[in-house]
């Protein structure tokens, strides 16, 4: 890269404005295993799954930021088979579902939902990035 910059180390946080905040903490800690990081106050809450960052923020208004338009966020998936054993299981967990599970053109297999506040949710294989870890430079 020019100019001294080295390349970006991925896009690891996503922040969310949810209004059903306790709902929205049960599904991404119990169903989707992330733990907590801070919870600065009961307001605000930090979670990752040991490679991310998920900020959930409590909104009591609609349209807390009007200039975003988020279509979703996704959270990737080592194995292709992990995906149909993913959505079984959150099917199981009355989470409501967007898409079935299907193979896109480009190897990669996913499925989407909703979080309880209503956030698009993909769960993804991805050939390029799947079953890659970050290495600790240190």
């Amino acid at each position: 890269m020019s100019d001294g910059l080295k390349p970006l180390a991925g896009m690891r946080h996503v922040a969310l404005f949810v209004k059903e905040f306790a709902a929205c903490e049960h599904f991404y800690v119990n169903l989707l295993g992330m733990h907590e990081e801070w919870r600065p106050d009961d307001d605000n809450l930090y979670l990752s799954s040991g490679f991310d960052n998920v900020a959930l923020h409590r909104s009591e208004g609609v349209g807390t930021n009007t200039r975003q338009r988020l279509d979703h966020i996704g959270f990737i998936i080592d194995d292709i088979d992990q995906v149909d054993v993913w959505y079984e299981f959150l099917l199981q967990h009355k989470v409501e579902m967007k898409t079935a599970p299907r193979t896109h053109r480009d190897g990669a297999r996913s499925f989407y939902c909703l979080d309880p506040d209503g956030t698009m949710v993909q769960f993804i294989y991805h050939p390029p990035i799947s079953g890659k870890r970050l290495v600790d430079p240190s």
